[in-house]
């Protein structure tokens, strides 16, 4: 095949491989990421709303305890007795012993005037009918302002609440710690960025704000957001900076201050913010471990492919040789037996013309000379040629003769001289010498002839060639023994001394269409047919060889007893 089709071959293969699995891949990744950042966000958005409803609950309960503080002062008491600074005085001893986020203490009559006052300024006498605080309290009963600065010019917020002696209503008023309080609501911490802070409805702070935001000034990042909810409302939203923050916010003091808790998003997402650098690197690798293993299991695909693809065209040019070959040897068979018709002609001329030649010698026609020495010795060598190639004839027809096999008693003794003289001329040609050593006492095997004379003339000739290769026409040797051996089987060897077969190689030696010899010299079945016809006959065959020193074939067969 072409190059071309190797390379679409490829790019088909490596695409399949690369997307087949990296699909997948990716779909389970990217579902297995979404769930997994989706519970991380949520954990999270849980997390901060956890403790924005903590830290309200908080603040609401120390507000509320500072109210019932002064409500409990409010019923013990009469206006008349707080009124007196001495008593006001223990009073709030009383108060500051229970919490010290009380900075002074004051009574108000209706009218709003400060009729008593214990703390670090001075406010007896200071007149608040038109103060909102003192509309709402005298309103409500009880009041929590906003953070104002009033006659101190201080930032500072107060807590009323509001009795009646008599028929007539006055006031008793706190004025809560700012920086207790503050440090109240700021303590919060939530990662490196995360800050809690106040805001009245109006965006004003009511508590400072880690960040940047002072008491009484306006939120330049305003928190929008319309409407009294009563839960807990999560957003993100950019500051005027233009970072981003998760914001968690909640009502409070009758919905009149917003509690803000808030992070910046690369803090509150921080573990969100690892598992995408996991799952990128996770997916870099994982891709990159697919797409490597497709291109090097790719390659060698194709590099098998192509080994597949030669060795069968190498297996076709064989099967073409064995057919080739076995047509042959049809004609070769064919050849022999056109051949032994003029042999028999000219047998029986020849023996016609001694007829002739006797008679004439009895008649004393023809008289005893040189010329009819000669004559005879001519007319046996014709005789004696006739017989040469008779056998030869008969040799080439029992070798190429297609039938079913017949097994049979055979002597070795025998038999291996005949199969050596098949092949003694072309060992002569070459120039090597073929030894033979059969023992005498050696038992008949029982086999098919001919199928084991194949086997021997398939060593021989590769024996041959294998002398061949390595020593040219000089110094050539091979050797064929039969022996019984000590297990009770006869044994075969034939050893020379040619170039030898390759460890490894030796491992393939005996396979089909395995050849080590040129293209064109060798189809790669004799062995493996040989090996087949001797498993047949029920013995073994193997081999042992060294390269550049010689090789042995041992054939063990079953002896007839």
């Amino acid at each position: 095949m072409d190059n071309d089709h190797y390379i679409k071959m490829r790019k088909s293969l490596l695409t399949n491989m690369i997307l087949v699995p990296l699909i997948p891949f990716v779909l389970v990744l990217g579902i297995g990421y979404y769930y997994f950042t989706a519970s991380l966000e949520n954990s999270t958005i849980s997390s901060m709303n956890r403790i924005v409803e903590d830290h309200r609950q908080m603040i609401e309960s120390f507000l509320s305890e500072r109210q019932s503080d002064l409500e409990f002062m409010l019923h013990s008491y009469t206006f008349e007795e707080l009124s007196r600074p001495e008593k006001l005085f223990d009073v709030f001893e009383d108060l500051q012993k229970k919490s010290n986020a009380f900075v002074d203490l004051g009574v108000f009559n209706e009218d709003g005037v400060h009729v008593a006052y214990h703390g670090p300024y001075k406010l007896t006498g200071k007149l608040y009918k038109e103060a909102e605080w003192f509309i709402e309290v005298m309103k409500k009963g009880y009041y929590i302002s906003d953070v104002f600065l009033g006659f101190r010019r201080v930032p500072h917020f107060v807590i009323a609440v509001a009795g009646a002696d008599s028929d007539k209503k006055w006031v008793l008023r706190a004025t809560i710690d700012t920086y207790l309080f503050n440090d109240l609501v700021k303590k919060v911490r939530i990662g490196k960025t995360g800050e809690a802070y106040i805001l009245n409805s109006d965006g004003i702070f009511q508590t400072e704000r880690r960040s940047g935001g002072n008491l009484m000034n306006k939120d330049p990042d305003r928190i929008k957001y319309a409407g009294g909810h009563a839960g807990i409302n999560t957003f993100i939203k950019k500051d005027t900076r233009g970072d981003k923050y998760l914001y968690a916010i909640s009502w409070m003091k009758d919905k009149k201050w917003l509690l803000v808790v808030r992070q910046e998003i690369a803090d509150a997402f921080k573990s969100l913010r690892s598992a995408v650098y996991l799952t990128l690197f996770i997916v870099t690798i994982g891709g990159g471990v697919i797409v490597a293993l497709s291109f090097y299991l790719t390659d060698r695909i194709v590099r098998r492919m192509k080994r597949t693809d030669t060795e069968k065209g190498q297996l076709q040019q064989q099967l073409i040789g064995a057919s080739r070959l076995a047509e042959l040897g049809e004609m070769a068979a064919g050849f022999a037996h056109e051949i032994n018709n003029p042999l028999q002609i000219i047998k029986s001329e020849q023996a016609l013309m001694e007829m002739i030649l006797s008679e004439l010698k009895e008649k004393g026609e023809l008289k005893e000379s040189e010329e009819t020495a000669e004559l005879d010795d001519s007319m046996n060598q014709i005789q004696l040629q006739i017989g040469r190639c008779a056998k030869i004839t008969q040799a080439i027809l029992k070798f190429g003769r297609q039938s079913e096999p017949v097994p049979q008693d055979v002597d070795l003794g025998t038999y291996i001289p005949e199969v050596v003289d098949m092949v003694k001329k072309k060992a002569n040609v070459h120039g090597m010498t073929i030894r033979q050593n059969i023992a005498e006492d050696i038992p008949n095997i029982h086999g098919d002839p001919a199928q084991l004379q194949q086997v021997l003339l398939n060593l021989l000739n590769n024996a041959i060639d294998a002398i061949v290769e390595r020593h040219g026409s000089h110094g050539g040797e091979v050797a064929i023994e039969a022996e019984l051996k000590p297990n009770g089987k006869v044994g075969i060897s034939l050893t020379d001394n040619g170039s030898g077969i390759s460890t490894e190689n030796q491992k393939k030696i005996f396979s089909p269409f395995f050849t080590t010899k040129p293209v064109g010299k060798g189809t790669g079945l004799g062995l493996s047919v040989c090996y087949g016809i001797i498993d047949g006959m029920g013995g073994m065959m193997e081999v042992s060889s060294e390269r550049n020193v010689g090789t042995t074939f041992t054939i063990s067969l079953p002896a007839v007893s």
